[in-house]
């Protein structure tokens, strides 16, 4: 740190080993009506398990999952992910690189949704929802994009410099998940918001927004797609709402480097309704 510019480096040591308590809710907002609430919270143990000059690798262990839900397949789902074990590479900065042990981790979904496949053989059309789960785990990309975001949320800020109430902004293309072929547009800006000399930490924040007409297409595509398999009427376009997608992170990070909060909300909007979706990750 220097004056009012920060830089967010990885100052990791060789088996550092931190717990995080990571609560995602996600609930839809309908006339100032809240409906659809379900949380999840677990513990993340966190390890350094190799430090060289040019990178870090960490040990990212997921236990202990509590679902709040009356929705029993998402109680299943989220099952699946106890006690997995994610090897994450990083640069010397912290910047993320790569999932290291992903195809342990895509084998580890497969058994266990064999397991859910069959206790849930019942439910109509489930071999199709469970199919994209786990097309989520399919590649190391589909992974890395989609089946990580608490990851990518912690190292959100690391690698760059910031200057104290100074807007970086950049485009950047995102995974569409529902069209892997057609990656979105979007204008991202991130900040310096808060320098803590005192305890040494300082807390950043970012926010991106999709391009609405592209997201509003290829979620109307999306669902007519769904509606076909399941052989039931589509969405009308003339009647299809046009939908916003915005993303917040704000962290507080350690000048060590190490992310001791971080919340991050997503809310998808269309005409009088917004979908929301919101991480929280502490240190413990």
């Amino acid at each position: 740190m220097k004056d009012s510019t920060v830089q967010v480096i990885a100052y990791w040591e060789l088996k550092d080993t931190y717990t995080f308590a990571i609560t995602q809710s996600k609930f839809k907002v309908k006339n100032a009506d809240t409906t659809n609430m379900e949380v999840i919270k677990y513990f993340v143990d966190v390890k350094v398990i190799d430090s060289t000059a040019t990178a870090y690798v960490m040990d990212w262990h997921y236990r202990n999952h509590t679902v709040q839900t009356e929705n029993e397949l998402v109680k299943k789902m989220f099952s699946i992910a106890e006690d997995i074990n994610v090897r994450v590479k990083t640069n010397e900065m912290g910047t993320f690189q790569e999932i290291l042990n992903w195809k342990e981790v895509k084998e580890v979904i497969h058994k266990a949704l064999i397991k859910v496949k069959a206790e849930t053989k019942d439910i109509p059309n489930i071999d199709k929802i469970l199919n994209q789960v786990e097309d989520k785990f399919s590649t190391k990309e589909a992974i890395e994009a989609s089946a990580i975001n608490e990851i990518q949320q912690f190292l959100t800020f690391h690698g760059g410099q910031y200057k104290l109430g100074e807007e970086v902004r950049f485009d950047s293309k995102i995974v569409n998940l529902l069209d892997k072929n057609m990656p979105f547009d979007s204008e991202t800006v991130v900040w310096l918001d808060e320098i803590n000399d005192a305890d040494n930490n300082w807390v950043l924040r970012y926010k991106r927004t999709l391009n609405q007409e592209q997201l509003t297409k290829a979620t109307f595509d999306y669902l007519t797609k769904i509606a076909s398999t399941m052989n039931v009427s589509g969405p009308k376009w003339e009647e299809f709402p046009p939908l916003k997608n915005e993303t917040w992170v704000a962290s507080r990070i350690h000048g060590s480097g190490w992310t001791t909060y971080s919340i991050e909300t997503k809310e998808t909007s269309g005409e009088d309704e917004i979908h929301i979706e919101e991480t929280i990750i502490e240190i413990q």
